[in-house]
């Protein structure tokens, strides 16, 4: 074992511990994923990241470093708070990127990462799945969310690694009255999103206005788990609603709040058709750990 930087980062928002936490373990060369796997179960986190450096394949694309997701139980081959956690801690130990952008590597290939003012944000990855969801999907959903299916305005695929099913309630205040049956849900991903009646069009942007509540529940280990701010979920969620009409091209989302945090994610397409998801990060901890 040897001592290797670490920081642990909150993520999707400006304040300590209002957004969701990330650990980060700056040098993972030499680790195996038993290794890796082992110290995220212990960290208790949701997920935790470990930086090396890009594979030559990587490197020759522009791939800036390398990074490894893993939540309790598995690797993941993308995620969104750990994308932006992860690329807000290479910074700020003094990554420099190659170009423009900064481009990470991980298991979906390379992720393009832009510097806003105080915040970062990532290329929304293709969707692997986009569609409406199958009625009895709907029907099951509405059962588990313990509304009315008629209080579903809209529904799709938004699956970009995670397997997340969208759905849209007639208001941010249905979202946050939920109280899901996670017995009903078991074994799916479920994310959820209800517009606020008078944000106007998408002035919002830098006064941090909120066009939508956002909320995400995913299988864990001891039944249904609440995710404070997801970054792949939103990024769906922003491809499938600006896609449809149902958003402007640029919009605020909040998520957390039925978690007591303070989550902001800030979505924007440009005039390429690229969506950007971004938001600010704060480390909370920084050190070394024993790997």
């Amino acid at each position: 074992m040897q001592q290797r930087p670490f920081k642990q980062v909150d993520v999707f928002t400006a304040t300590p511990y209002r957004g969701n936490p990330l650990a980060v373990v700056l040098d993972g060369s030499g680790l195996s994923a038993d290794e890796m796997q082992h110290f995220t179960n212990w960290t208790n986190l949701s997920e935790c990241t470990f930086l090396l450096p890009p594979t030559p394949e990587g490197a020759a694309a522009g791939a800036d470093y390398r990074v490894r997701i893993f939540c309790p139980g598995r690797e993941l081959p993308f995620a969104g708070h750990p994308t932006l956690g992860s690329c807000h801690a290479w910074l700020e130990a003094g990554g420099v990127p190659r170009g423009e952008h900064v481009v990470q590597e991980c298991g979906v290939g390379l992720v393009r990462l832009r510097r806003d003012g105080q915040r970062l944000a990532f290329a929304a990855p293709p969707l692997i799945k986009s569609g409406p969801l199958p009625e009895d999907d709907v029907a099951l959903i509405a059962r588990g969310l313990g509304v009315a299916r008629s209080e579903i305005t809209a529904h799709a695929w938004c699956d970009n690694g995670p397997n997340w099913r969208g759905v849209m309630l007639r208001s941010a205040e249905q979202v946050l009255a939920l109280r899901p049956d996670g017995a009903v849900l078991a074994g799916l991903d479920i994310g959820v999103v209800g517009p606020r009646g008078k944000v106007g069009v998408v002035g919002a942007r830098e006064e941090h206005d909120t066009l939508f509540e956002v909320r995400a529940f995913f299988p864990g280990n001891n039944g249904l788990c609440e995710d404070p701010v997801t970054g792949s979920l939103n990024a769906a969620l922003a491809q499938w609603l600006i896609g449809a009409g149902l958003a402007p091209e640029r919009y605020v989302a909040a998520q957390g709040t039925a978690l007591a945090r303070e989550g902001r994610v800030f979505i924007e397409r440009d005039a390429s058709g690229t969506i950007w998801v971004g938001g600010q990060s704060v480390t909370c901890i920084h050190g070394h750990v024993t790997l």
